[in-house]
């Protein structure tokens, strides 16, 4: 795959690697540093980097994607004919995987405040529900379409679907790193274990190659010694909690390259 000369990179945050320095599109949270960027580095090509943080498999097909002042249009409208290589990671946000760890994150650090922490402690919390089997069949499905139009719009790239690293591994405990409740912790490891299985199934059922990024990953979650993604860590307004860090995106490359050199 050496003498490859366009490369491309969909996909949402776990993609574009937001608060990885240094940032070439803020808005999108895009670094100049995630894996697409690194791979297309070691190829010797330019990389058209047309991810997005907070994307969908929706706005990576048909719907334009708004990031504050800054509008995207559909990310495989954008994709070059004569693409050789396409690397995609989308579907977390389909299954609400980073929101449900956001939100729940952030009333976990709120239960722990002093001042607020005894009233929060009083009242019901909201009972965590992993995403519907239905919502799973979508997801897959979505990016199953993802390929497809990639595909149709490129036919000699070849395609690969770059899973997700593990955020929720064995080393992870409930702590500032990770502010919920134990329960909470459960609920939001099967969601990652969901999503693992996303991408299995519309890799088999699309004909895409498959990076598996997760299995790797798992000794390096939040709480690891070696951590390839960022925890809580407030207060952080870059976008980076809960995604992959430098190390995870040289992780994913690494991977990435020894699959394009079999």
């Amino acid at each position: 795959m050496s003498d490859v000369n366009r490369v491309v990179l969909l996909g949402s945050s776990f993609a574009a690697g937001p608060g990885i320095a240094p940032v070439r599109d803020r808005w999108a949270g895009r670094s100049a540093n995630n894996y697409g960027q690194l791979v297309a580095r070691r190829l010797g090509t330019e990389l058209v980097d047309l991810s997005v943080s907070g994307a969908t498999t929706e706005t990576l097909l048909d719907s334009p994607q708004r990031m504050l002042i800054k509008k995207y249009p559909p990310q495989l409208s954008e994709l070059p004919a004569d693409a050789e290589l396409i690397m995609i990671t989308a579907g977390g946000n389909d299954l609400g995987y980073i929101g449900s760890m956001m939100r729940l994150s952030a009333a976990g650090r709120l239960r722990s405040n002093r001042l607020l922490g005894p009233v929060l402690r009083r009242l019901p919390r909201s009972t965590a529900e992993p995403p519907s089997e239905a919502d799973v069949d979508n997801a897959i499905a979505g990016l199953e379409r993802v390929v497809d139009a990639a595909r149709k719009r490129a036919p000699a790239a070849r395609i690969m679907l770059v899973d997700y690293p593990i955020l929720i591994g064995p080393d992870t405990v409930v702590g500032p790193q990770l502010p919920v409740e134990p329960d909470e912790l459960r609920f939001l490891h099967r969601i990652g274990e969901q999503l693992v299985g996303v991408f299995a199934a519309a890799a088999e059922q699309s004909g895409a190659e498959l990076v598996v990024v997760s299995e790797p990953s798992r000794d390096h979650a939040i709480g690891s010694t070696e951590p390839w993604v960022n925890g809580f860590r407030p207060p952080a307004d870059d976008g980076s909690r809960f995604h992959p860090n430098a190390a995870g995106m040289c992780a994913s490359a690494e991977l990435i390259m020894d699959q394009l050199d079999r």
